[in-house]
């Protein structure tokens, strides 16, 4: 990944302090996350969902190629805020994937990236997806909402490492915020005082939040 291409096509962008999406400097939250707050304080993303970077995550998460977790988690890192997040948080928790899904890939991108994010508070056994369910795409956010009710639970024999502290939720795209959502309703109802949702990618849509 060159600094020619970085300067070219991760540039910061004033986001939405709640959703991530792209808004004009002067505001601080987007129409929609005013009238919807979604279930989290912070949300923060490196680049927007387009080329070059939809295609190197697809290489990451659809080709096997797992070793671009390291570049990726980079540029995390240099995104406006990720550094105090982090440094502020408590605990690092990745988007878990079903086994399902988790046997079809062979690794969990989120995890991955949560590692070099954070590799000494990453929890990967906390939040746990119970459930598999058919692929999001194609869906609007109210069908990945109903698709994905009861995937998420916290383990309850780990809630103590949740309760009232600061949680930095991982993923690596944001689209409609339907996963986010629910998993970040599963971390609130285990006790988390403060979440902020992290992730690579930010597609540019009306909606709030991740996969």
């Amino acid at each position: 990944m060159c600094e020619t291409c970085i300067a070219a096509f991760a540039q910061p962008l004033h986001r939405c302090a709640l959703c991530a999406l792209h808004i004009p400097v002067g505001m601080t939250r987007c129409g929609e996350c005013l009238l919807r707050p979604p279930p989290w304080q912070l949300s923060l993303t490196a680049v927007s969902y387009q080329w070059p970077w939809e295609d190197l995550i697809a290489q990451f998460k659809y080709q096997a190629q797992p070793g671009w977790s390291g570049a990726l988690a980079s540029l995390m890192h240099s995104a406006p805020g990720v550094d105090d997040a982090l440094a502020q948080s408590h605990c690092v928790i990745p988007m878990p994937l079903s086994l399902e899904r988790l046997s079809q890939r062979g690794f969990n991108q989120s995890l991955l990236l949560a590692k070099h994010l954070a590799p000494h508070h990453t929890h990967h056994d906390v939040l746990l997806r119970i459930r598999d369910t058919p692929a999001q795409r194609g869906l609007a956010r109210h069908e990945r909402l109903d698709n994905l009710k009861g995937a998420f639970v916290v383990d309850p024999l780990k809630t103590a490492i949740l309760r009232n502290q600061h949680v930095v939720l991982v993923d690596d795209v944001m689209t409609t915020g339907a996963s986010l959502q629910m998993a970040a309703k599963a971390l609130q109802v285990a006790g988390v005082a403060h979440l902020t949702t992290l992730v690579f990618a930010r597609t540019e849509n009306a909606e709030y939040g991740g996969s």
